[in-house]
This record gives structure tokens, C-alpha cells and sequence, in this order.
């Protein structure tokens, strides 16, 4: 990075790190946080590195894609880009795991989307990947190997500058002018290849990323309403989290426990839901179980009113769905879905919302028996006349099963960083991009028109 780079940006400030400037907050235009955007740079002949979750559900075996969603996603950005050589970082599952594979595949689905070719390398941040990169003409993208591959992006523990100084980001930046962020899925993940480019060359959102903060800005800034909150699936404390944000902040007005959310606060409400479903919530939850159950306690003394439980469950008796009132608690056989008229309580208030933020099935859908909750929860939502916000993960997934996808809102492409996103922690990626908004600032005369 010895050189000093013509970023299309205001030279208002110095630092180590060469030219920057300062992006003031009260200028931005909309309510998402203070981040540069692709509007903000002039990508024209520049090298461009771009950090996408591309990572898809594969065929064991085969390897083949099951499904190419994420992959899809990264194409409005890339569009955005033809004018520049792109590379693009990315993973695949993790070490250890069946599904690791190297990005080459992902590279041929791409360029099939795209319609041109996408080149790989065998490769980071080494001698092939440098040469590869400086032989990119403009409007080709180069893939790099799954950074997954390398230990510093796995073993890199620190603040932004300590994932800068490692080598696969001090080389990776010293051969581009721009970083695009476009890795939603993983914005709650602290990596070098997602924060390490902070403070070395600007680091800007990419379409997806900025669509997915402005959509979910959207629902918990100024929610129509009535807003409810629907909250299932296993991450109990990531829910409990979400539900204490949104009742907290007056941005829900009510709030739907589903799956094990809704039997933690049936229990804590004083149900007696049997020493099966009471020891899978503790294993489930494990180190989080204290911590989650005094919030879950707060949430029921403060904002009793507002969270509707169910009052019919059903258990899975003997390989059978046998539906129970509340009143028939406890019983020693698993709980696995809503009760049939917890179900239509659930659709009734969904279609009469003005905003709806989904997250989680409603319980065990892979058993045909107790899947009806959660396929009439989705049916009420794409019926519903209301702004349906739906996080990523399994619901995403039966989502596009259902053919459902275009009748809600806004289906997150992520699951872990969109139940933090609404929970109100600072997702990394996010807080990178607004450090880097405010080491590099947009010279309004040399802007490029969109």
C-alpha cells in the first residue's frame, strides 16, 4: 500500500494507511447505518474485492448444489461491477465438515448465471493468486479458493487491526483499490476477510448487504401496524434476545412464542411441560440456560400482556401427533408443534398485521404430523396484506420450498446475522463498514452518476 490511490474520494485527513477522509452521519440519506455504498465510488478500471457468502447446501457425494439461492443474490452487485476486475472471496462449510469443498464449482454456477465466464484459482493470497489478480482485464472476475482453507481466516482472533495485519489481507489489499461487502449471512462473524480491509482501502456495501439493512431498517424503524413478532426453532436465546429488543423498544406489539421459545416461556409462566421437553431445553441451551431464563423471566413479568402463549400443544405420543390443552400438562412424551387452535390464534393475527417479522419454524416440520403449524404459519403470511420480514436459515428454506419466496416481503439471506441484526447487537461486518465510512469519504465532484 505504498502508493497513494485516486479512490474518487476527498483528501480531507492523512493516515498510515494513505489518503482518507471523514463521511459525515447527518448527510446520509437513508436510515440504515453510516456506510458507503457502491453509489459512493467510482469503480471504473479499479480492482475490486468483494467478500460474498456464497456458501450452498451440497448433494452428499456428488457435491452438486441443492440449491443456488445465496449464489443468486450476489448478482445484482456483480452487475454493478462491470466496468472493474473483480475478485471475489468466499466459503464454503467449514473444516471438519462433509460439505467443504474447494470454490471451483461455485465458479462455474456463477458464470453460468452471469452468462460469462468466471476465472478460479487454486489459491489466496499466495504467488498464484497475486499473479492471477494483476492479470485481470476489466469486466472479469476472478473466484479465489475458499478462504476457509487457510488458518488465518479461521484462527484470527482480534479488533480490526489485528485481522489487517495478517498476511492474506496485507497482500490482498496492497493489489486492490476497493473492498465491497456483500456477505450478509456472515456480517455477525469477525474474520480477516470480512474486517480486516477497515482502514487499509475503502470498504463499501454491495447491493445485497445494503437491501438487506435498508429492508430490515425498514420493519424496526417506523413497522406499520399492528407489528408482531413470531419467533420459533431451537436458537431459544437468540429469540428471547430478539423478543427483548423489540418489546423493549416498543418496536413489536406483540409477541408470538413458537417451537422451544413458546415452551421455555410455558414453563416459566408456571406450566408444567414434563422432564422431556424440560431437559431438552437445558441441553439445547446449555451455558445460555441461566442467562436466558432471567431474561425470559423479565420478559413475562414486563410485557405479560403482549406475549400471546399457546394454549393447546401437540406431543408426539408413541410415533402418533395427539394435540393437548394446556390444562393437560404435563406429559412425558416430546412437545413438537402448536395445538391446532394455538395454530389459528397464530394465522389470525399474522393476517391482520401490519408488519410481521418471522423467524423460526413453529415446530419439528421434517415429521409430516408436525409440520401443519408451520405450513400454516407461512400460508398466513403469504396471505397477509402486512409487510412480512422473514430471517434466514430453515424458514428461508421451506420458504422456496413452498413457492412462497415472492409473497413475502423480505426473506433474509441470513440466519444468525439477521437474529442478532434485530436483536440490536453490532454485527462486525456492519461496524466495519462505519469505520471505514469514516476513514474515507465520498468527493461529491469526482462522484460518478448513477
Amino acid at each position: 500500500m505504498g502508493e497513494t490511490r485516486d479512490w474518487g474520494l476527498s483528501e480531507k485527513n492523512h493516515s498510515p494507511f494513505g489518503t482518507v477522509g471523514m463521511k459525515n452521519r447527518k448527510h446520509l440519506v437513508c436510515s440504515m447505518p453510516s456506510v458507503l455504498t457502491l453509489d459512493n465510488v467510482n469503480v471504473d478500471n479499479m480492482t475490486v474485492l468483494v467478500r460474498v457468502d456464497i456458501n450452498c447446501p451440497l448433494l452428499p457425494g456428488t457435491k452438486s448444489f441443492l440449491d443456488i439461492t445465496r449464489i443468486r443474490a450476489i448478482v445484482p452487485t456483480l452487475n454493478r461491477l462491470t466496468s472493474a476486475k473483480v475478485v471475489l472471496l468466499a466459503h464454503q462449510s467449514r473444516p471438519g465438515k462433509q460439505d467443504f469443498t474447494s470454490t471451483l464449482g461455485h465458479s462455474r454456477e456463477l458464470g453460468r448465471l452471469l452468462g460469462r465466464p468466471v476465472k478460479w484459482v487454486d489459491d489466496l493470497a499466495g504467488e498464484k493468486a497475486m499473479t492471477a489478480i494483476e492479470a485481470l482485464e476489466c469486466g472479469e472476475v476472478l473466484m479465489l479458493n475458499n478462504v476457509r482453507m487457510y488458518d488465518e481466516e479461521i484462527k484470527t482472533k482480534g479488533d480490526f487491526n489485528t485481522h489487517s495485519e495478517t498476511t492474506m489481507v496485507q497482500n490482498l489489499a496492497s493489489v486492490a483499490d476497493v473492498f465491497v461487502y456483500d456477505a450478509f449471512a456472515c456480517a455477525h462473524r469477525s474474520t480477516p476477510s470480512g474486517v480486516g480491509f477497515t482502514h487499509l482501502i475503502p470498504c463499501v456495501a454491495g447491493e445485497l448487504m445494503k437491501n438487506e439493512m435498508n429492508q430490515l431498517d425498514r420493519a424496526l424503524e417506523n413497522p406499520a401496524r399492528p407489528c408482531i413478532a413470531v419467533l420459533g426453532g431451537i436458537k431459544v436465546d437468540d429469540s428471547i434476545l430478539v423478543a427483548d429488543n423489540m418489546l423493549r423498544n416498543n418496536i413489536c406489539d406483540e409477541f408470538w412464542p413458537t417451537g422451544g421459545v413458546a415452551n421455555l416461556l410455558l414453563e416459566l409462566s408456571g406450566v408444567e411441560i414434563g422432564p422431556t421437553n424440560h431437559d431438552f431445553l437445558v441441553n439445547e441451551l446449555g451455558k445460555m440456560w441461566h442467562q436466558t431464563v432471567e431474561i425470559a423471566k423479565s420478559l413475562l413479568s414486563d410485557f405479560g400482556e403482549k406475549i400471546r402463549l399457546p394454549v393447546d400443544v401437540a406431543a408426539n405420543i408413541e410415533d402418533n401427533r395427539v394435540d393437548l390443552k394446556i390444562a393437560e400438562l404435563p406429559i412425558d412424551a416430546p412437545i413438537f408443534d402448536l395445538g391446532i387452535q394455538s395454530i389459528r390464534n397464530l394465522s389470525a393475527a399474522i393476517k391482520s398485521a401490519g408488519t410481521v417479522h418471522l423467524n423460526g419454524p413453529a415446530g419439528v416440520f421434517e415429521l409430516p404430523d408436525f409440520a401443519f403449524g408451520t405450513v400454516e404459519m407461512l400460508n398466513a403470511c403469504a396471505e397477509t396484506k402486512g409487510y412480512v420480514v422473514v430471517g434466514g436459515g430453515h424458514t428461508s428454506t421451506l420458504i422456496a420450498k413452498h413457492g412462497l419466496a415472492k409473497k413475502m416481503g423480505h426473506l433474509s439471506t441470513g440466519g444468525g446475522a439477521c437474529l442478532d441484526y434485530i436483536a440490536g447487537k453490532t454485527l462486525p461486518a456492519v461496524a466495519s463498514l462505519e469505520a471505514s465510512a469514516e476513514a474515507f469519504t465520498l468527493d461529491i465532484g469526482r462522484s460518478v452518476d448513477q
